[in-house]
């Protein structure tokens, strides 16, 4: 995976939490620290987010994109 975005933190999805269009999801970073994104359903399923799975929290400007490789 490569990306123009500079800050890329690895962490573990917590818990993805499904609403009506959008899915709710919470990275768990080293730390302990936890970074939450609202992304769409369809990008949930897309990049296969589930409890448990290594994530990156994607960060550029007021913006929080999830990313897997």
């Amino acid at each position: 995976m490569k990306l123009s975005a500079r800050n890329q933190i690895k962490g573990k999805v917590l818990k993805v939490t499904r609403g009506a269009v959008n899915s709710e999801v919470i990275l768990e970073i080293p730390g302990g620290a936890q970074i939450v994104s609202i992304i769409t359903n369809g990008s949930a399923e897309s990049l296969g987010l589930a409890e448990g799975k290594t994530a990156y929290a994607v960060i550029k400007a007021s913006n929080v994109m999830v990313a897997v490789d």
